[in-house]
């Protein structure tokens, strides 16, 4: 069975007041910025931070160069982790060639684990300093979901923010019509049970 109380705001009836349209207008507005525009925001947040990544990754990648070295000192031993992570990263001594300045001798990041006399790639500067690599496509992709996931919820707090104030204020009109009216008709009643 139907409530006959069901759309009670939408159709016309003497207990209707202002604040309930209202009300239910917004209650429809959210409803629809919540399924479309939070969605949406989070769309738009993320294509946007995916291509500003992807830029800077392109723009460190050709201020960056890769080169073959010979590491020179061992690094400390890997690590066991329990979850399977990446091992740490270590600085030591590593010998490799530069076409304008021949051989080269200086601080390399290698890995955990890696023994002197291995080979291993170091990403150098325009001023010939070691550096670490540059970002990676999974690491843009975290950027990019980080950053569409924040604007998404984001707009999410920000209409339910906004519905909570209208509510509040809805109320607060409710209580003023509801008072003038029993103001009107509270000592209709008074006489009638006096």
């Amino acid at each position: 069975m139907l409530s006959p109380l069901r759309g009670w705001r939408w159709r016309p009836n003497p207990l209707r007041r202002r604040s309930d349209v209202m009300e239910a207008w917004t209650t429809l507005v959210v409803t629809v910025l919540l399924v479309v525009g939070t969605p949406l925001a989070g769309l738009v947040a993320g294509w946007w931070a995916h291509t500003d990544a992807q830029a800077r990754v392109t723009a460190e990648r050709a201020a960056l160069r890769r080169v073959s070295a010979v590491v020179l000192t061992d690094a400390p031993a890997a690590v066991p982790s329990a979850n399977g992570g990446s091992q740490p990263v270590f600085r030591v001594q590593a010998r490799w060639t530069e076409p304008a300045a021949g051989t080269v001798t200086g601080p390399a990041r290698v890995p955990a684990g890696t023994r002197a006399g291995d080979l291993a790639e170091v990403w150098l500067d325009g001023r010939g300093r070691s550096v670490g690599p540059p970002a990676t496509g999974a690491v843009v992709w975290q950027h990019t979901l980080a950053m569409g996931a924040c604007a998404a919820g984001g707009a999410a707090v920000a209409v339910l923010a906004g519905h909570l104030v209208v509510r509040r204020v809805a109320l607060r009109h409710r209580m003023e019509e509801w008072d003038r009216e029993w103001a009107r008709t509270g000592p209709e009643w008074a006489r009638r049970w006096a």
